[in-house]
C-alpha cells in the first residue's frame, strides 16, 4: 500500500496546489506560528547572567555533555539561552500523562471522557491547570539552581528573581500551549509535535557543525551518516507496516434491490502509539535530571545528586533500562487509549461487518485486542531498540543528541503525519472542485 508521501507525490497537480486557497493559508499559518515559536527561544528570561550562563554550558560539553544537551535540543536551544520559554513543551505533555492515568483510574473521569466533545474539553481544561502547576514548580527549582549556581547577576537575586522567573516560564510555556492548538486547529499537523520537530531540526546546524569539527575520522563520519540514511529506512519502513483483519459485509436488501456483499480491512499499525512513548518516558527523565546537573555544578553539588546525575548519565546502563522501560509501558499504554478493540467491534457489529470464523460482538473484540497485543510488542520493542541503542553509541561517540533515534524518530513520524494531512487536504479539494464541475441539482427538469 503506498503512504501518503507517495500517494501525494503521484497525485499532486500543481495548479490544484495553487488553487488550494484553503491550503495555503493552513500552511502559511503554520510556518508563521514555528517563526514565532523560533523568536520566543531568544527572549531571555530577566536577570540572567549571559556570560556565567554560557560558561556552565561550556563546561558541560568539555565533560563530554549532558542531559542537557537532550533537554536543549527538545527546546530549540532556549534552555542554552535560558529564553522565557526553556522548560518547552513538556510540563504540558507531563500534565497531559498524569490526566490519562487518572483517566483509567478515576470513575468520575473515565465518565466525563465519554461524555464526547464536551467531557475533552473539560479534561483539556485539567491538563491546562495541571501544566501551569507543574511549570510554576519547575520553574521555580530551575530559578532557585540558577541562583545558587552563579548564573544570576548579583543585583538581581533573590525573591524578586524567582517571582518573575516563574512568572516568565509559566507565561512562556502556556503561551506554547497555546501556539500548538492553534497550529493543530488552523493549520496543518499536530501543533505539539511540530513544535518538538522545529526545536529539533532548529539544532541540526549545531550538531552537524559540532561533527564537523570534532576528532572523528572520515570512517567514523562515513558510517555515522550510513547509519543516519539506514535508521531512517527503517524508522518509514516500520511506520508503514500494517496488519489487516479482514471485514466481511453480507448481503442486503433496501426497498426492492439486492446489494451484493462486500469485503474491506481493518488496518492496525505496527506501531500504533507511534511518537508519543519516547517523548513521554524523555519526559519523565529529563526534567528531574535537569535540576540535578545544575545542582551538580553548585561547588560539586552534594553527594547524592552526583551519584544520581553518574547513575542516569548518557549511555548508563540504568538510563537506558529506565528509557525502554518508559517506552514500552507508554506504548501499551497510549495504544489502549487511541483504540479501543470492544468500541471497533460494536461499531461493525451495527454495520453488519464481521471477522470470517469470528463471532460479532465479545469474541470479535477479543480477537482483535488478540492481534493489537501482539503488534503493540513488536511496536515496543520496536521503538525501544531505535531510541536506546542510538543513546548507547552517542554516548560512547560524542554524537549529539539531534542525531540520536528519538529525534529522527520524532522527525520522520512528524514529517510523514503533515504530508498525510497536506494529502488529505488536497483531496478535498479535489473533490469540492468536481461537485462544482457537476452542477449537481435536485432533480430532473421537465
Amino acid at each position: 500500500m503506498a503512504s501518503a508521501a507517495e500517494q501525494l507525490a503521484s497525485n499532486l497537480n500543481f495548479s490544484a496546489f495553487a488553487k488550494a486557497d484553503e491550503l495555503k493559508r493552513r500552511l502559511l499559518f503554520t510556518i508563521t506560528i514555528l517563526i514565532v515559536y523560533r523568536f520566543c527561544t531568544y527572549v531571555p528570561l530577566p536577570g540572567i547572567d549571559p556570560d556565567a550562563l554560557a560558561r556552565f554550558f561550556e563546561q558541560q560539553r568539555s565533560m563530554g555533555g549532558s542531559m542537557l544537551d537532550v533537554v536543549n535540543v527538545f527546546s530549540g536551544g532556549a534552555l542554552q539561552r535560558m529564553s522565557i520559554i526553556a522548560l518547552n513543551i513538556m510540563p504540558y505533555i507531563s500534565a497531559s500523562i498524569i490526566m490519562q492515568l487518572l483517566t483509567t483510574m478515576s470513575p468520575a473521569l473515565a465518565a466525563m471522557k465519554k461524555e464526547g466533545e464536551a467531557g475533552r474539553k473539560k479534561i483539556n481544561q485539567y491538563t491546562r491547570y495541571g501544566t501551569v502547576l507543574l511549570t510554576a514548580v519547575q520553574g521555580y527549582g530551575l530559578a532557585l539552581t540558577l541562583q545558587s549556581g552563579g548564573m544570576v547577576s548579583a543585583e538581581n537575586a533573590g525573591a524578586f528573581f524567582q517571582a518573575s522567573t516563574v512568572i516568565s516560564l509559566v507565561g512562556g510555556t502556556m503561551l506554547l500551549m497555546w501556539l500548538g492548538e492553534q497550529i493543530s486547529a488552523r493549520g496543518v499537523g499536530n501543533g505539539i509535535s511540530l513544535i518538538i520537530f522545529a526545536g529539533i531540526v532548529a539544532e541540526l546546524p549545531r550538531a552537524f557543525a559540532q561533527i564537523a569539527t570534532s576528532n572523528m575520522s572520515t570512517l567514523a563520519t562515513l558510517a555515522l551518516i550510513a547509519g543516519a540514511i539506514g535508521l531512517i529506512y527503517v524508522i518509514v519502513w516500520v511506520e508503514r507496516a500494517q496488519r489487516r483483519i479482514l471485514i466481511q459485509y453480507p448481503k442486503r436488501q433496501m426497498g426492492n434491490r439486492m446489494f451484493q456483499g462486500d469485503t474491506s480491512h481493518l488496518p492496525l499499525k505496527l506501531n500504533t502509539a507511534g511518537v508519543i512513548p519516547p517523548i513521554f518516558a524523555s519526559s519523565i527523565l529529563l526534567m528531574p535530571l535537569t535540576v540535578a546537573s545544575f545542582s551538580s555544578s553548585q561547588d560539586g553539588g552534594p553527594a547524592w545528586v552526583n551519584t544520581f546525575t553518574a547513575l542516569l548519565g548518557q549511555g548508563q546502563p540504568l538510563y537506558l533500562a529506565l528509557f525502554a522501560a518508559g517506552i514500552i509501558f507508554f506504548a501499551f499504554f497510549y495504544t489502549s487509549i487511541v483504540f479501543n478493540p470492544s468500541d471497533t467491534a460494536d461499531n461493525l457489529k451495527k454495520h453488519g461487518g464481521f471477522v470470517p470464523g469470528i463471532r460479532p460482538g465479545k469474541r470479535t473484540a477479543e480477537y482483535i485486542n488478540y492481534v493489537l497485543v501482539r503488534l503493540t510488542v513488536v511496536g515496543a520493542i520496536y521503538l525501544a531498540i531505535i531510541c536506546t541503542i542510538p543513546e548507547f553509541l552517542r554516548a560512547k561517540n560524542a554524537i549529539p543528541f539531534a542525531l540520536g533515534g528519538t529525534s529522527f524518530l520524532i522527525m520522520v513520524n512528524v514529517t510523514m503525519d503533515t504530508v498525510a494531512q497536506i494529502h488529505s487536504h488536497l483531496l478535498a479539494h479535489q473533490y469540492e472542485g468536481l461537485i462544482k464541475k457537476s452542477k449537481l441539482r435536485g432533480g430532473r427538469k421537465k
